[in-house]
């Protein structure tokens, strides 16, 4: 892709409201749009680095045994007073129809997949049972804020499994755990598994993951020594204590919950009236549990914990693109031939190498604005061909996350970087 040609460029300000690193990067840098409080429309660069987060979900989900599906945004009223959800879910967008029905714009789908997963369980040889989708949810949040780590509209992967045993479903409750743990390490985040309360899910606990970070909203007490954690809503324990699992001191830390996982046991399969056949052939009303990640808020939670004071650091394999290929004009007619020569060469080979490549090839833009923009916008690898460079018959090569760059041989820049 070249710069000069891309909807949604880099501003040189940053919004003056941002009260967030993601807020102020992801809208800087024109990775995303600002509709309305907490609605966000997600440009060419955004939408890359969203399609890899969802990628990763995809893989990992596929390989633990989950099928994806995709279910309706709008959902059955009914369905909602059938759990009893409808008039106690408060942040539940309500939607009248002109036939006079009303819906509501879905803000999770226990609703939707228990019903639809019971047409298809009749036999404990149906079981288990595990679906996933990547969709669209709505919440009418009071105070949206944070960039896009709280927001009215937002990208949900919910997982939804059924079990014929309490034991089949711990089983796999642990596999999705470890699953989780794959998918943020895969995006850049040491994620700290959280004990919670189960809020209006279930009574037991829950378990949240959480990237750790000062612009999270949830207070949690940690060890950083070892894997313990608990929500301050519901600990034992209180920072300065010892760790009940290692004994180091515990510490008082900030998180982003990027995803949480529920036993909801038969809170939904019950009442919309699920039943398998056992090995008996005895009727059983199926366990239930559900998985969900924010797959934006992943975005948000990524920038978060991933940038410096000059923009965003993304991790490799979420990044939007592998090079940023940065060409400096020259006021000399035959080097600036030779400029544009060596990096229109550079793009072809580079991308027929696999790499993705994005070209900042704006002739209007300073020498000072393609560096500012190249941090900005924090592709791992960044490629400079300048007068410069070639007097030394070579580009300038830098990671983001280093300070200093290398002059690589032109001969060099493909075996280099593989």
């Amino acid at each position: 892709m070249k710069l000069s040609g891309l909807l949604g460029k880099p501003s040189k300000t940053a919004p003056h409201d941002a009260d967030t690193a993601n807020a102020k990067f992801l809208l800087q840098g024109g990775f995303v749009r600002q509709e309305m409080a907490g609605i966000y429309s997600w440009l060419p660069l955004g939408l890359r680095a969203l399609n890899n987060v969802q990628k990763i979900v995809r893989e990992e989900l596929d390989a633990v045994g989950a099928q994806e599906v995709l279910m309706p945004a709008l959902e059955s009223k009914e369905n909602w007073e059938t759990t009893g959800r409808w008039d106690t879910v408060d942040v539940l967008f309500k939607v009248p129809s002109q036939t006079g029905r009303e819906y509501a714009l879905g803000p999770t789908h226990e609703e939707v997949v228990t019903p639809l997963v019971g047409s298809f369980v009749n036999s404990y040889k149906d079981l288990p049972v595990a679906v996933y989708q990547i969709q669209t949810k709505f919440r009418d949040e009071l105070r949206a804020k944070s960039g896009v780590l709280r927001g009215r509209e937002f990208g949900m992967k919910d997982l939804y499994s059924f079990h014929a045993t309490q034991e089949d479903l711990e089983r796999y409750y642990e596999i999705v755990k470890q699953a989780y743990l794959r998918i943020f390490k895969r995006c850049g985040i040491d994620a700290k598994i959280v004990e919670a309360s189960g809020g209006s899910f279930t009574k037991k606990f829950s378990h949240e993951f959480h990237a750790i970070t000062q612009a999270g909203e949830d207070d949690i007490i940690a060890c950083m020594a070892c894997t313990f954690a608990q929500n301050t809503e519901i600990a034992t324990v209180k920072a300065g204590d010892s760790c009940p699992a290692c004994g180091a001191e515990l510490k008082s830390v900030k998180g982003v919950e990027i995803g949480n996982i529920f036993d909801l046991g038969t809170k939904f399969t019950q009442v919309f009236k699920l039943a398998f056949t056992d090995e008996k052939g005895e009727r059983q009303t199926p366990l239930m549990a559900c998985f969900g990640i924010g797959t934006t808020r992943l975005v948000g939670a990524v920038v978060e914990t991933h940038h410096d004071e000059r923009g965003i650091i993304w991790p490799k394999e979420i990044a939007p693109f592998d090079i940023h290929l940065v060409t400096l004009h020259s006021k000399d007619q035959t080097v600036q031939d030779r400029i544009v020569e060596v990096s229109s060469g550079l793009y072809r080979d580079l991308q027929a190498q696999g790499h993705k490549v994005v070209w900042d090839d704006r002739a209007d833009a300073s020498v000072g604005e393609k560096l500012a923009d190249a941090d900005l916008l924090g592709m791992p690898l960044r490629i400079l061909v300048s007068a410069k460079s070639l007097e030394r018959n070579g580009v300038e090569v830098k990671a983001r996350h280093e300070v200093e760059a290398h002059i690589v041989g032109l001969d060099g820049v493909m075996e280099e970087l593989g």
